[in-house]
């Protein structure tokens, strides 16, 4: 994992929800769940996401599963318990974490591309296996695939609907400076609009492991599960391109 992790989902955790809207995640989360269901022996009813963040699939999954959510930051746990006060939410690190118990699907959003070797990315799948129960699926969702990755650069933004007057609007630039170390960089600037009408510019870098195809298929297989890569070309839900959904299936 990068050796120090963005402001955003520590100190700046508040803004989460007007950089990254809930209902704006309707659409891939609709694709999350036919995916999940599909993937499973038997419809599954528990599921454990890792990387759980501010909650913005939480928000549309939980319709249809039982949801134990598990996120690194304390901080982002606090605005997901806002949103999804019926989930249960757990504070954890997805290379090491262990509950216990079992559940019927394992969903990894893309917290996972925060890790940026393959030592920790095994790490995270052996966490999911321990936690899949037999019969059950695993769902991981990076970015980026060395297959695919390109740079591109992207802006947006939302206001409050409390009457605070906060806002926030922001540019995110990603790009590779170092071809061939397995990592790529987001560079991203924020405008914070606070309710007395000051504005703050923050810039806030976040560092990303990128692999290949095959890395991810060999590491799953490493790690306990039947791989599967899912190609979903919908650019009507995917910001940068297609989407590439791995699953892992448990057998045993």
């Amino acid at each position: 994992m990068s050796e120090s992790l963005p402001s955003l989902y520590f100190d700046l955790a508040d803004w989460w929800p007007m950089l990254s809207s809930p209902e704006d995640y309707a659409g891939e989360a609709a694709i999350y769940h036919r995916v999940l269901v599909e993937a499973c022996a038997v419809s599954p009813i528990e599921v454990l996401e890792l990387g759980s963040g501010g909650g913005n699939n939480a928000l549309h999954l939980k319709t249809h599963f039982k949801l134990t959510l598990v996120d690194l930051s304390p901080q982002m746990l606090a605005v997901s318990q806002r949103l999804n006060p019926e989930c249960e939410h757990i504070q954890g690190d997805m290379r090491t974490v262990r509950l216990g118990r079992q559940f019927d699907a394992v969903f990894v959003h893309d917290a996972v591309s925060y890790l940026t070797s393959e030592d920790d990315l095994l790490a995270a799948m052996t966490t999911v296996f321990v936690h899949c129960r037999p019969g059950g699926a695993a769902l991981f969702c990076p970015d980026e695939t060395l297959d695919t990755f390109h740079p591109y650069t992207r802006n947006g933004g939302h206001d409050t609907s409390d009457g605070s007057g906060r806002g926030l609007r922001y540019v995110e630039w990603v790009r590779d400076p170092n071809p061939g170390d397995g990592r790529y960089v987001m560079e991203m600037g924020y405008l914070l609009l606070h309710g007395d009408g000051s504005v703050q510019a923050v810039h806030d870098r976040h560092v990303f492991g990128v692999f290949s195809r095959d890395t991810w298929l060999r590491l799953l297989t490493e790690a306990g599960f039947i791989p599967q890569l899912i190609v979903d070309d919908n650019e009507d839900i995917w910001d940068s391109g297609g989407g590439e959904l791995f699953v892992g299936h448990k057998t045993r």
